[in-house]
């Protein structure tokens, strides 16, 4: 795997580069970086050319105090796109990385042969269904939104506030430790990390703005949405079959056992072989 530094969309952008061949993309989503995907890039790599951005906020890419609704960090993946000279990729989301995978598929259909979205339901499903309930699942959407504090509180907690969520959100508590839990610290701790990820979810209002404007346009290109059976704010919430039908035409719905939040970390070989079978055709050619 080799590390890439470059300046795209007025931000510059790191990101992990393996393997030859039709290109595929995977953005990661929060509470992490990149290194997310570390059981998959050599998987994939063996078969395809494989693109990692960090995210605006996140791990080594910039940190900007603008720039986090959808739309323009969909932006800085098609910058990023045009400078690698990749005309149309298959797409990867995680989380976070799932909406801003939604949004670039929606705003660049022409871009997109594929789209796969990981445990995520849509923020405008989200918003739109806000009860007690979603709210107590979703309640680090709301805190994150609070101007300033959360910063302030997690500031020297960055380990306590990361192992929350690492041991909440997955089907084994243990999942993410020692180095790997240590690597997530280390970045959340860099200048500016909490509040690049806080920023990401401050841009919810304008999220949902830009979600309903073009609600009623499925997504054209096959989609496979994935998702841990286990975690309560997503499959344990939604019927995530029948949320992804109501976002695009071609679906394939997969459910995942003792899984959470994160699947790509905790069942990484089933993960890598839906994703193995997914991908199957891509050639990089035109639609």
């Amino acid at each position: 795997m080799k590390h890439h530094t470059v300046k795209a969309n007025g931000i510059r952008q790191h990101y992990i580069e393996a393997g030859e061949g039709a290109p595929v993309v995977l953005l990661h989503g929060f509470p992490e970086t990149n290194y997310a995907w570390r059981h998959q890039i050599p998987v994939l790599a063996q078969h395809y050319r494989v693109i990692a951005p960090d995210l605006r906020g996140y791990g080594k890419t910039d940190k900007p105090a603008t720039g986090y609704d959808k739309r323009n960090m969909a932006r800085d993946l098609a910058a990023l796109l045009d400078h690698l000279g990749m005309e149309r990729i298959s797409l990867v989301g995680h989380d976070r990385g799932a909406r801003v995978a939604t949004r670039f598929t929606k705003d660049h259909p022409q871009r997109v042969d594929r789209l796969v979205v990981m445990d995520n339901v849509p923020t405008r499903i989200v918003a739109q269904s806000m009860n007690a309930k979603v709210a107590k699942a979703y309640w680090f959407f709301l805190f994150h939104q609070v101007p300033d504090l959360p910063e302030a509180l997690i500031a020297g907690r960055e380990d306590l506030w990361l192992r929350h969520f690492f041991t909440d959100w997955c089907y084994d508590p243990q999942t993410i430790r020692g180095a790997d839990f240590d690597a997530y610290v280390e970045a959340y701790r860099a200048p500016g990390a909490v509040r690049g990820a806080m920023a990401d979810y401050r841009a919810a209002p304008e999220d949902v703005l830009q979600d309903e404007q073009d609600a009623d346009v499925l997504i054209g290109c096959p989609t496979m949405s994935l998702w841990g059976a286990d975690f309560e704010a997503v499959g344990g919430t939604f019927d995530m079959a029948a949320v992804w039908k109501g976002m695009a035409h071609d679906l394939r719905a997969e459910p995942i056992a003792q899984c959470g939040h994160l699947p790509q970390e905790e069942q990484p070989d089933i993960v890598n072989g839906l994703l193995l079978d997914f991908l199957q055709g891509w050639t990089g050619a035109k639609a």
